[in-house]
């Protein structure tokens, strides 16, 4: 899986505290072990932010 995905994803969050980006999915160490495992390109849980909603939450 590439990376880089995340950043357009609606799922792609700032958390202030920690001044750092995350994902909002609820996954566990499993779940995320078999999507960046996977052979396949994208994260089953991925959904293309709007660009106006993203641009806001920035």
């Amino acid at each position: 899986m590439d990376p880089s995905l995340c950043e357009s994803c609606w799922h792609y969050d700032y958390d202030e505290e920690y001044d750092e980006y995350y994902c909002m999915m609820d996954l566990d160490e499993d779940e995320v072990y078999r999507i960046f495992a996977s052979r396949q390109s994208r994260c089953p849980y991925y959904r293309q932010g709007d660009e106006h909603y993203l641009a806001r939450r920035q």
